[in-house]
């Protein structure tokens, strides 16, 4: 039987809208007309200004016939115009597809194809990339139609290479903007459900999902991120974070929210960072741990310290370790640890800080830190749970279960992917496929990806725990623990490790062995270390499947013992 209401007041257009982040937009150019909205090298436009571009943008997107039911794909690069797309392209009713830029052609002619991209906009250094897998799918797809190609000229790139783009016939972004109005009376969804967004997993071993985001929950998730940050009206953003990677953790939209300025960062350098927040008033960046620990390890000559003022640094896409926690926090960024996945908008869950843990150790502080939290405000649900049964696991911090989430913070979807979905959605919750554990204060931390974990002549060993402690070495920059067969253990830990500079190979392994075995239990030492530099996609994640294969490459160990 329905619930019943206390009133029967009806819905009406003067009570009801469907939540888009798209209002944030016309917000800002509302209240802060000239105020800085993108800052791009020697670009700058305002809020007024970027609101002009983004209509007219979607306008001309229009104009070809682009709206509800189309896709329109982008390839670039942290620059103005894939800001732009973020808004335009939702105006028109379409969906905006940000494309990973490390990814190859062939992966890519995989999703401008299943996506369906009508139209494919990409950044100049990018063309012949794109060329390249619309070559191919081309070739693997008889009824195909080629997309219209958009070239987005930057003046930190060689020319030839636009020159190369408009020989090939496509348009230049800034003349197809000038075919559109600047006045587009663009229209918010019908329906909030309708999507905004279509994002693809890395797709380590098939091919990649296409993750589809909502207008409702985009809305919810791009206040959720600064609301839990504690970002004010006014924040300068440093663009360090792709936009392609989760919309740029919805902060593309909630930067709009908060009436900030967006620095956009073409290349992360440790030596970028440190001069935009010097000279540009930068208060707040998102990185994942690899890009931390870069700024951590940064030559003196490429730092600007101490900061001129508190700089907030929001992390996740790997769980990070404590001493590179710490080692932030040492040099005056205030760090904030998050943990989510493209099916969650990003981020979903958040460390919050507890104002108890200020008078604790600064060592302690980062362990307490480094673990993933409790749920975002736009999530309603989040547990560690036993897969088989769905029962909680107890709050001890030592039952391993899956992390799992519900609520408007989750995805609508995979794109034409029944079998997927679901796997995804059994039981009423998304199945994020991380093992974890949750503290008595109710707090999860990630043990492992369920892939990730090594078993070990029947004791499961956390790769991430065996990270974490061999991060503490001296010597060490960066560090990946994967499986590796072993002919007695069946399997044993097996370390790739990147030394800092100026640190030769010469004895470290017996150095790294004997540190691990006076720091960790016997079974968790590596029985391989690998030194060299490590595979990382696009966002910074080290790529462990990679590493896995090399591995399994090297063959079993040969009677290791403990």
């Amino acid at each position: 039987m329905a619930q019943r209401d206390i009133d029967e007041l009806p819905k009406q257009e003067a009570n009801y809208t469907a939540l888009t982040p798209l209002w944030f937009l016309e917000r800002a150019a509302a209240i802060h007309p000239t105020r800085p909205a993108v800052v791009h090298g020697s670009l700058t436009y305002t809020w007024q200004e970027t609101y002009r571009r983004c209509r007219k943008l979607a306008s001309a997107l229009s104009g070809h016939s682009i709206g509800a039911g189309s896709t329109v794909a982008i390839i670039a690069p942290n620059i103005p115009a894939m800001y732009e797309a973020h808004f335009a392209v939702p105006m028109t009713g379409a969906v905006v597809n940000c494309v990973n830029i490390r990814l190859n052609a062939s992966t890519i002619a995989f999703l401008l194809g299943h996506s369906q991209s009508a139209i494919v906009m990409v950044d100049q250094e990018f063309f012949t990339l794109a060329q390249d897998s619309l070559k191919i799918l081309s070739q693997t797809n008889p009824n195909f139609t080629p997309p219209l190609l958009i070239v987005i000229a930057d003046e930190g790139c060689d020319p030839s290479s636009l020159h190369r783009a408009l020989a090939a016939g496509a348009i230049e972004y800034e003349s197809f903007l000038g075919a559109g109005d600047p006045e587009y009376a663009w229209k918010p969804p019908a329906d909030e459900w309708q999507s905004i967004a279509l994002g693809y997993t890395s797709g380590t071993t098939a091919n990649p999902k296409g993750v589809v985001l909502s207008h409702r929950g985009a809305y919810l998730m791009s206040l959720s991120g600064p609301m839990n940050w504690g970002m004010s009206e006014g924040a300068v953003y440093l663009w360090t974070l792709p936009m392609f990677h989760c919309n740029g953790w919805c902060f593309t939209w909630g930067v709009a929210a908060l009436c900030g300025t967006n620095i956009c960062l073409r290349q992360v350098t440790a030596k970028a960072v440190y001069l935009a927040i010097a000279n540009k008033g930068v208060t707040h960046f998102c990185a994942a741990p690899v890009v931390l620990n870069t700024i951590v390890n940064a030559p003196k000559h490429d730092t600007v310290l101490p900061l001129p003022r508190t700089v907030h640094v929001m992390t996740a896409g790997a769980a990070p370790p404590p001493s590179i926690l710490f080692a932030m926090t040492e040099k005056g960024f205030k760090v904030t640890h998050t943990y989510g996945l493209s099916e969650t908008y990003g981020p979903s869950t958040i460390c919050a800080w507890k104002p108890e843990w200020d008078n604790l150790p600064p060592i302690t502080q980062a362990r307490l830190n480094a673990r993933q939290g409790v749920r975002y405000i736009g999530l309603e649900g989040l547990d560690v749970v036993d897969p088989k049964t769905m029962n909680p696991v107890p709050p001890d911090g030592a039952t391993l279960g899956e992390i799992v989430m519900r609520g408007n913070g989750v995805m609508k979807g995979y794109l034409k992917n029944k079998k997927a979905n679901k796997e995804a959605f059994a039981g009423g919750w998304f199945h994020s496929g991380d093992l974890g554990v949750k503290h008595p204060d109710g707090y999860i931390e990630i043990k492992d990806r369920a892939k990730d974990i090594i078993i070990s002549g029947g004791e499961n060993i956390s790769s991430l725990e065996v990270e974490s402690v061999m991060y503490t070495h001296p010597k060490v920059y960066e560090v990946s623990i994967v499986a590796r067969p072993d002919d007695r253990w069946g399997e044993s830990p097996c370390a790739f490790v990147t030394l800092k500079d100026g640190v030769g190979t010469g004895g470290m392994e017996e150095e790294i062995v004997r540190f691990c075995r006076e720091k960790m239990p016997a079974y968790w030492v590596p029985k391989s270390v690998i030194f060299g530099a490590l595979p990382k996609t696009a966002t910074g994640k080290i790529q462990k499947h990679v590493l896995r294969a090399k591995a399994k490459e090297m063959g079993s160990v040969k009677a290791s013992k403990l």
